[in-house]
């Protein structure tokens, strides 16, 4: 699922595509609104809100998306072919004569009244990366459940919206702890908060979601997506597992020396250099 820097950067794509012009085309195909032609309409600007994209159009109307795990918005230029995946997979169509913008299976299309967007965003925490940005509130949010795993706290849009699975493990690694340390035991909740906002911040122009200051390919990230890898820092040998049931489908991955803290165990995976003896379960 994209990180909220990624979306922010799709929206900064398609509002500078759309805004202002008219549409030449407006299709939305799926079900709900098939019938629902937007030609004609102005797009007055396109804003991100965490992970979701906000679409607002003259008339009072609100194209609401989401990306989730593998959607994907595409611009392309007059006359160009549209090769971002099979035409079936096309979810919604808004074209101007300056060019067309195309969304790959999205799943979430909704078209809404303006006044009405609190309905599809109104449950979001603060956005890392939005004018609303409130830290004191965002750790508020985290602390009001102070036994919940810091990782799948970190993972809930309702506590601070913008944050995905790879900066999930990466702040885990950055405070020193494991994904699966209860909020309530975490020393400094503030500075987390204040990570968070840091790394999304330098990474909302470029790509590559880095963490370490390294931009080179393979060495972005400290541990997310790095299992069975030495860490970079100590050399014990970076482990995976489940966040929980709640987040089953999104990994954990941790350094067992670096961080801190409760984790699951972990079996058949050997130590890299100055890892002897460590396992998951410490």
């Amino acid at each position: 699922m994209p990180e909220g820097d990624s979306v922010y950067r799709a929206a900064a794509r398609l509002h500078a595509a759309l805004a202002g012009q008219v549409l030449t085309t407006g299709e939305l195909r799926v079900p709900a609104h098939a019938t629902a032609d937007l030609t004609g309409r102005r797009v007055l600007e396109v804003v991100p809100r965490g992970k979701h994209l906000l679409t607002r159009l003259e008339g009072g109307l609100t194209l609401h998306t989401h990306l989730r795990m593998d959607g994907r918005w595409v611009v392309f230029r007059p006359g160009e072919r549209w090769t971002g995946a099979p035409l079936h997979q096309i979810r919604a169509v808004l074209g101007t004569e300056q060019g067309t913008a195309v969304g790959y299976r999205l799943p979430v299309v909704e078209l809404l009244r303006t006044g009405d967007e609190q309905r599809a965003v109104g449950h979001l925490g603060p956005d890392l990366l939005g004018p609303d940005w409130d830290p004191a509130e965002a750790v508020r949010r985290l602390l009001a459940h102070p036994g919940r795993p810091v990782g799948e706290a970190l993972l809930d849009q309702r506590n601070l919206a913008g944050i995905g699975n790879v900066y999930a493990n990466e702040l885990c690694y950055l405070a020193g702890v494991t994904p699966w340390t209860p909020v309530g035991e975490l020393n400094s909740p503030d500075r987390l908060v204040a990570r968070a906002h840091q790394v999304l911040d330098a990474n909302r122009l470029r790509s590559g979601h880095i963490t370490t200051g390294d931009t080179r390919r393979g060495h972005q990230q400290w541990v997310y997506g790095r299992a069975g890898r030495p860490c970079a820092r100590c050399g014990t040998t970076v482990l995976t597992a489940d966040h929980g049931p709640v987040t089953r489908e999104r990994p954990a991955y941790w350094c067992p020396s670096c961080q801190r803290g409760p984790a699951p165990a972990v079996r058949g995976v050997r130590p890299g250099p100055g890892g002897a003896g460590r396992r998951g379960g410490r």
